[in-house]
């Protein structure tokens, strides 16, 4: 999320991780309940994180999401907040007991956890206990109900780009997606974006996640362009995956970035390495506010010692949405209804308000890549009006 950046590989991982699908699910209705607090005491929040998680690199992205939920705290001015931080694990089971265990403490309101299967188990395990969950998860398919979503998802990231591409007369769309759950996940939500955004799906090209499979798949490309005339090509796949395959074949079969756009629905600055790719070059992606994002890593990193987690962040996104429905000083907020409100909140990245379907909008830039710097093109909407809505 923020302009930190992690080995390629650990990316992939959390990014899957985020998008694992579920079972059940805890998205049944529209967010209606929550408790009724006293907003002139202490309100009690249970932050979850994966502190003792297996996982690489779990404790300390867990050790970041507490960090940064207390740097929020500092910044409330005369809201006050009893945070109470619960180890899930990393494991679901362990997720969902100890969300039980937080609301017999007390808890008002859940922040975690960071996956989506916990997440999803969380929300079902307090939804008869009238606490709604704020997770750090960015999938989709779990939000609904009791259950937000804090993690930007495809969907915001498709729209925002989708609409800037019309806008530049670039709407004419072939999508190119993998055939893992991610790819799926990102095709859908780039549909989605061109249906309601006046764009035209002229093509859509799959492919299996390997080598082979990817060079098959740039003649498929390059016919889908030539035959229909598209002027942009809508890449899933990310930095750590096929990106830097396409982007390298693409233009060598003859699918030219100077005429046919390329557009990526995940970060083409993370890792910095792929800003030295000849073929990232001129193509779009969509990021939080690189002025905002920046000075939230600079002043973590002054609290800290180091620079945060790529999704720290949402941690103190969750912190600046409570306190500042906490600050109003009214008895219900942290109901569904006030937790939706319109207007959103400031974050880290700029601004987010979250949505009566669980997910979430936030307020991205759009950036190109020239001479191997990411330069923002179209800045972020500073309100939920305008140009970037």
């Amino acid at each position: 999320m923020f302009a930190v950046f992690t080995p390629p590989r650990k990316l992939a991982m959390l990014c899957m991780a985020f998008l694992s699908m579920v079972v059940l699910s805890a998205c049944d209705t529209l967010p209606t309940g929550g408790p009724t607090i006293d907003t002139s005491a202490p309100v009690p929040v249970a932050l979850l994180i994966p502190r003792s998680s297996a996982q690489s690199g779990d404790a300390v992205l867990a050790q970041s999401l507490e960090n940064a939920a207390r740097l929020a705290m500092a910044d409330l001015g005369g809201v006050q907040i009893d945070l109470r931080v619960y180890d899930t694990g990393g494991n679901a089971a362990t997720a969902a007991a100890q969300a039980t265990q937080a609301v017999n403490d007390g808890a008002q309101i859940i922040l975690g956890p960071v996956y989506a299967e916990s997440a999803n188990a969380v929300g079902l395990a307090v939804r008869d206990r009238n606490i709604n969950v704020l997770s750090f998860s960015n999938n989709a398919t779990i939000a609904g109900g009791n259950v937000f979503v804090l993690g930007q998802t495809f969907n915001t990231a498709a729209d925002r780009l989708t609409r800037y591409a019309v806008r530049q007369g670039k709407g004419d769309i072939v999508v190119v997606h993998g055939t893992d759950l991610s790819g799926q996940l990102g095709r859908d939500a780039i549909q989605q974006a061109i249906r309601g955004n006046g764009a035209r799906l002229v093509g859509s090209v799959p492919y299996d996640l390997s080598q082979q499979a990817v060079v098959a798949a740039v003649p498929q490309v390059r016919g889908a362009v030539e035959s229909t005339g598209a002027t942009s090509i809508f890449l899933t796949s990310t930095t750590a995956g096929a990106l830097p395959l396409f982007t390298q074949l693409l233009p060598e079969s003859g699918v030219s970035p100077a005429t046919t756009q390329y557009i990526g629905l995940t970060r083409w600055d993370i890792p910095s390495q792929t800003l030295s790719l000849p073929g990232v070059q001129g193509g779009w992606f969509a990021l939080p506010d690189p002025g905002k994002a920046q000075q939230f890593v600079a002043r973590y990193s002054a609290a800290y010692g180091a620079a945060p987690h790529p999704i720290g962040g949402l941690a103190y996104d969750g912190i600046a949405a409570i306190g500042a429905l906490v600050g109003n000083g009214q008895a219900n907020a942290l109901t569904g209804a006030a937790l939706t409100q319109g207007a959103g909140f400031q974050g880290v990245g700029g601004i987010f308000r979250l949505r009566p379907d669980g997910t979430n909008e936030r307020g991205l830039a759009i950036a190109t890549i020239q001479n191997r710097q990411v330069v923002v093109i179209d800045p972020a909407p500073t309100s939920f009006s305008g140009a970037g809505f």
